[in-house]
């Protein structure tokens, strides 16, 4: 594969001066795809003319060629890369006919690179003959190149265009290594069912890319049951990826009118259909600002029936609306079930404070049980990114025994280094790897490498834990400054001045007190303060004493202290989640009134809270080392410095 990448890659050598290095894949990328739909039709060439010439209608064209040959697309041309070369002067022209005399379902592949312009620099530049020709030369038939082959064959051009041009490859694809491990995450219930006889099944990646998820599904669904059969649905937004997808779903004999190119969050192409099996590698931490207005009228229009009815994340992430459109592409339990797995990073598992978009949304997951397992896979294992990646199995038709639970799979440490870096990817799943997390999923039992959780584990309760407000009051010439110094007293300093100096150094304890006499010296000297004015006067006489009376409002309640606020996090009990009175009072009595007995907690600040502390589970603390060790290693440092100086003296 990389010997038949070099190759495609040495093409672009004809490009140089022409082209800048990032623009290679303009040509290269088409081209290959040319050729790829150009070494198929070959040996049916002949055939396909004489269909042509007595079916004028494209649908029954397409619908013959495809039940007499297999064929998902056609080319009524003449011409063949190999046969246009024999008229070098016409080149241009005779290509653009050769193009043009795909079938409908092919031509948008190359409207989206923008071939036809491509072929006028080219041509212009005196280079289109020899890519031709170069291209003509490279067997890219089935039989010599399989379809997970040449799904390779293109990432890793994009590779070496990424490489060349600083960008990210890991936008376009997923390492495959990734996606094996994912597809048998997803297929691994079902095994048995899907070595049935005929047996159909649907699967559908919003996030398509270059369609290497939908391929290796395809592939290991046929290695399981070659009788089976997957339909392949996908949506891309990168105009040269989908062009790309689309055409290897069409040398798959895929129905090409399954790949769509859009927006998903802005636009759900496949709105109203659903699938048995999905899959997604969404974009880490982009924001969804494109897609905002769409997406907030879609959820007002549905409610909670709509994509993302369990919330909205931070507008600089989208991943967990990825993560919700996921679950509603799911084949509803009433028609069968279906499962999903997408790739995110580690936002999604704990950012979000109680009652904000992140934590219910995993909230909704939790509770509707919609998630089946996580599995965190090491660092550096993908190209654009060497952060920590999990992989979430979803699933909205759990068997019995797993009702209610999820399983945290950490795979972190199950890598094999990689001989060459490629990007960010520096390590690689290997066969055993994957085998190893497939047996810890379908042991599903606590372990060293595994966590089997009650679903309500990772919820809590949010409580505001208040204390009382405690001032004195004094009217010293210093707080007397700062009171009268307020805007709203400025004006009156001259009259409140000698009031306030009737109260000497005498410190009140008492707010209401306090509030008692000034008022009272204020009515025997003739002066009204409206409330905003007593506020700041208060204020400024105030200062805040642990050893005065609470501060009470007018029903007689305690006031809160702003300063002294605090939140704490009450984790569900096993008994009964729902017991919230009751927990967070036996919380209170042991964990905060033994320490301030004065607090007290504010009910209606109360919130749900749901997070998922992945590493915290699998944590393990290195072993302290001894005294005498630590010891013995200075003694050896100090040594050594000893001798480094003494050779400098001497």
């Amino acid at each position: 594969m990389t010997q038949l990448g070099n190759f495609v890659w040495s093409i672009a050598d004809q490009l140089r001066g022409v082209y800048k290095p990032h623009q290679y894949g303009n040509v290269i990328l088409p081209m290959t795809i040319l050729r790829r739909l150009d070494c198929v039709i070959e040996p049916h060439k002949e055939d396909v003319l004489s269909r042509a010439k007595k079916i004028r209608n494209p649908e029954h064209l397409a619908l013959v060629l495809r039940k007499e040959f297999g064929l998902p697309f056609y080319n009524t041309s003449s011409y063949t890369l190999k046969t246009l070369l024999s008229e070098p002067d016409n080149l241009r022209a005779n290509l653009v006919d050769y193009i043009s005399g795909f079938s409908a379902n092919v031509a948008d592949i190359f409207e989206r690179f923008k071939l036809e312009n491509e072929l006028i620099t080219l041509d212009e530049k005196d280079r289109l003959f020899l890519v031709v020709r170069k291209f003509s030369e490279v067997d890219l038939h089935p039989q010599s190149l399989p379809n997970a082959h040449m799904g390779d064959l293109f990432e890793e051009l994009i590779r070496k265009f990424a490489d060349a041009s600083n960008e990210t490859a890991g936008e376009h694809f997923t390492p495959r290594d990734a996606i094996r491990l994912m597809v048998e995450l997803l297929f691994a219930p079902d095994d048995e069912a899907l070595s049935s006889p005929g047996v159909v099944r649907t699967v559908y990646d919003p996030t398509a890319g270059t369609g290497g998820m939908l391929s290796v599904a395809d592939d290991h669904l046929r290695r399981l049951n070659p009788d089976a059969r997957l339909v392949l649905h996908g949506q891309e937004f990168n105009d040269q990826s989908y062009a790309i997808c689309k055409a290897d779903m069409i040398a798959k004999g895929q129905d090409p009118a399954n790949i769509k190119v859009e927006d998903t969050l802005a636009n759900d192409l496949f709105a109203g259909k659903r699938f048995d099996y999905c899959l997604s590698n969404p974009p880490y931490g982009v924001d969804w600002k494109a897609a905002e207005a769409k997406v907030k009228a879609e959820r007002q229009r549905d409610g909670v029936k709509s994509r993302f009815g369990a919330g909205l994340p931070d507008i600089g992430d989208g991943q967990m609306l990825f993560l919700q459109h996921l679950v509603h592409k799911m084949r509803p339990t009433s028609d069968g079930g279906g499962r999903g797995a997408i790739v995110l990073n580690g936002s999604p598992l704990f950012t979000g404070d109680a009652g904000s978009g992140p934590s219910e949304i995993r909230r909704w997951l939790l509770e509707s049980d919609f998630v089946d397992c996580i599995v965190g896979l090491p660092t550096n294992m993908f190209y654009n990114t060497g952060i920590a990646t999990y992989v979430w199995v979803l699933d909205n038709s759990k068997p019995a025994e797993r009702r209610g639970k999820v399983l945290l799979i950490d795979g972190s440490s199950f890598y094999s280094k990689m001989r060459r870096n490629l990007g960010d990817k520096s390590r690689e799943l290997g066969h055993a790897d994957v085998e190893r997390i497939l047996k810890l999923y379908d042991a599903a039992e606590d372990g060293e490498h595994s966590n089997l959780f009650d679903y309500w584990q990772f919820g809590y309760w949010k409580i505001t834990v208040e204390r009382p407000l405690r001032l004195n009051f004094l009217c010293s010439e210093e707080r007397v400054d700062v009171a009268l110094a307020h805007a709203l007293l400025k004006q009156r300093e001259a009259e409140l001045r000698p009031i306030l100096a009737l109260f000497g150094d005498k410190l009140f304890r008492d707010r209401n007190l306090f509030i008692d006499k000034m008022k009272s010296a204020l009515r025997e000297a003739g002066v009204r303060l409206d409330a905003r004015e007593m506020k700041a006067l208060l204020a400024g006489l105030s200062e805040r004493d642990p050893t005065a009376e609470a501060c009470v409002d007018t029903r007689g309640c305690p006031e809160p202290d702003v300063q002294l606020r605090d939140t704490e996090q009450v984790p569900f009990p096993e008994a009964d989640q729902r017991s919230c009175e009751r927990t967070v009072a036996a919380f209170m009595a042991a964990e905060v009134l033994p320490y301030v007995p004065d607090a007290w907690v504010d009910v209606s600040k109360t919130k749900v809270g749901y997070e998922i502390p992945f590493t915290r589970h699998f944590f393990s603390r290195a072993p302290t080392r001894s005294l005498a060790e630590i010891d013995s290693e200075l003694n050896t440092l100090v040594a050594e410095i000893v001798g480094l100086l003494q050779e400098i003296e001497q």
